[in-house]
Order: C-alpha cells, then sequence, then structure tokens
C-alpha cells in the first residue's frame, strides 16, 4: 500500500503543479494550451543547470527564470499582438518540444537522455517508503492550499477573477486586466518550472526528449474537469494519477493477457473523460469573457 501511495504522490505531484499553472491562468481570462511546453523546459533545464553547474539550486532558479521569460513571451504575443490564445499556447508548447531538443543536441551533441549526478532533495530514510520523494512533494499540499487562499480570500484574487470574467467593468473600477494576466502568467511559469523539475530531478535525475508525455495536457483537462478551482482542479489531477499509478499496478498484475498500450493510455482515456463530463454537466468554463475580449479587440 504504501509503495502505491508513493507511485501516486510521485506522478501526482509535477501533475500538480501544473494544474495549479493552469488554474491561475485561468482565473485570469486564458487558456493556456502552452504548459506542456513550459514544463518541459523546466525538466530540461533542471537537469541541464544541475549538469553545468553542480547545484541544484542554480538549476532551479534557471528553470524559474526560463519559464517565466516564457510565460512573459506568451503574454505579449496574446496581449500585445492579438494571437487567438489557442494557436499561442500549442506553439509555446512546440517551442518547448523542439527547443528542448535544440538545446540538449548543441551542448552535448546528441539526442540521447541526459543524466545528472543528483537530484532534488529527499525526505530522507527515516520515512521509509516516503523517503525517497523529494521535498517539492512535501511542499505541494502547501502550495495548493496557499493557491487556494490566494485566489478565494484575496484581494488580488478577486482582482484577478474579474480580469477573468468581466474585464470590461474590471477596466471600469480601475483594474489592469492585461497586467493582472502577466502576473497570473509568471507564477504559473514559476510552478510549471517547479512541476518540470520535480518530474525531471525529483526521482529519475534524467531528463529525455518528449519525457512530459502530455503531462501539462492532462494539466488543462484537469483544470477543466475541476472548474477552474484550485482545489477541484488538484482532485481532478490527483485522480489522473491514481489512473496512472493503477495502469502500472495492472502492468505487474495481468502481465501479457492486457495489451500493454491499452494499460499505458488510462491516464490519457480518463483525461478524455473527464474533459466530456465536465463539459456534460456544466456546458463550459468562466474564462469564456476573458477570451472573448483578447479575441474581439
Amino acid at each position: 500500500m504504501e509503495d502505491f501511495l508513493v507511485a501516486i504522490l510521485r506522478s501526482g505531484t509535477p501533475l500538480i503543479y501544473v494544474t495549479l499553472a493552469g488554474v491561475i491562468a485561468q482565473r485570469a481570462g486564458i487558456w493556456h494550451l502552452g504548459l506542456e511546453g513550459l514544463m518541459i523546459t523546466g525538466a530540461c533545464a533542471t537537469i541541464l543547470g544541475i549538469t553545468l553547474t553542480q547545484s541544484i539550486w542554480i538549476a532551479l532558479a534557471g528553470a524559474i527564470t526560463v519559464c517565466v521569460l516564457g510565460s512573459i513571451l506568451f503574454w505579449f504575443v496574446v496581449e500585445k499582438l492579438k494571437a487567438n490564445q489557442i494557436i499561442a499556447g500549442l506553439g509555446l508548447t512546440g517551442l518547448g518540444l523542439g527547443g528542448t531538443a535544440l538545446a540538449v543536441q548543441s551542448i552535448f551533441g546528441t539526442q540521447a537522455a541526459v543524466s545528472a549526478a543528483f537530484g532534488l532533495p529527499r525526505i530522507g530514510s527515516a520515512f521509509g517508503a516516503f523517503g525517497s520523494l523529494s521535498m517539492l512533494v512535501v511542499i505541494m499540499p502547501v502550495i495548493v492550499f496557499a493557491m487556494w487562499v490566494v485566489l478565494r480570500r484575496t484581494r488580488f484574487g478577486l482582482r484577478l477573477a474579474a480580469s477573468g470574467e468581466h474585464p470590461f467593468a474590471a477596466r471600469g473600477v480601475g483594474i489592469n486586466p492585461a497586467a493582472m494576466r502577466l502576473v497570473a502568467l509568471m507564477i504559473g511559469g514559476v510552478l510549471c518550472a517547479l512541476a518540470g523539475a520535480e518530474l525531471a530531478a525529483g526521482s529519475l535525475q534524467i531528463f529525455a526528449q518528449n519525457m512530459t508525455a502530455g503531462r501539462g495536457f492532462m494539466g488543462f483537462a484537469a483544470v477543466i474537469f475541476g472548474a477552474g478551482h484550485p482545489i477541484g482542479a488538484t482532485l481532478a489531477a490527483v485522480f489522473f494519477a491514481v489512473v496512472g499509478a493503477l495502469g502500472i499496478r495492472a502492468q505487474l498484475a495481468f502481465g501479457d493477457r492486457i495489451p500493454h498500450d491499452l494499460l499505458l493510455a488510462l491516464p490519457y482515456i480518463a483525461t478524455i473523460l473527464g474533459i466530456w463530463l465536465s463539459t456534460q454537466l456544466r456546458g463550459g468554463t468562466k474564462a469564456a469573457s476573458g477570451f472573448g475580449e483578447l479575441r474581439d479587440q
């Protein structure tokens, strides 16, 4: 049972971080389909930073810096150039996937996986099976709670919600929706960097091309499934992580009796079903107003 919980926390923590990035963007009226690109950028920057500097803290700072800059670029393209945010987000994802592959090829002269000598600090052997988990897993519940407090119980959260749901009215009372979106996307960039760092340096200490394997899109789906609420979206991400962990356990239990590819596809099947169920129950999300303003200007 402990091993199963460890597997859920290990696979679910990066997904939760990237989901929270999608939540804060959605509150600001942004459909953030660039989560995948920022997440893999954070993973690549973390491993390359560890390899080149031999410091996990410099590596994390570098990953956060690169992801925040990517978020600023996304904001500029959407807000200033008036590009369609769906297309811009997919472009950011393509930039992240291609850019990381190019970076590894340029630095190491190979497209093979890059290993780091060490990863994120661990909890410690005193906690038994949970000792192999990184410190980002430990602080994850704190980050989730803090996100709920900020978005639901602070003036900043109310201003952000106004910018996303009623941007024209928000501007009428002195709120700058463009600035609020920039702040939201920058915070999301930090969260995506942490998601990538946990994925690459939390337990594996390795970076491989396309290693995010659609987790950014799963995080986006969790935002929809959780109705843009930080707790609801987190629970949706945990659900996807549980399905993924069950798929891995099923591979060990059933062997060749069930197709291997089908078991690997279970989290993605759950993602599709979750999106369909959420649209059936709610018929849309609150980000439409912000999207409409960005589209019509």
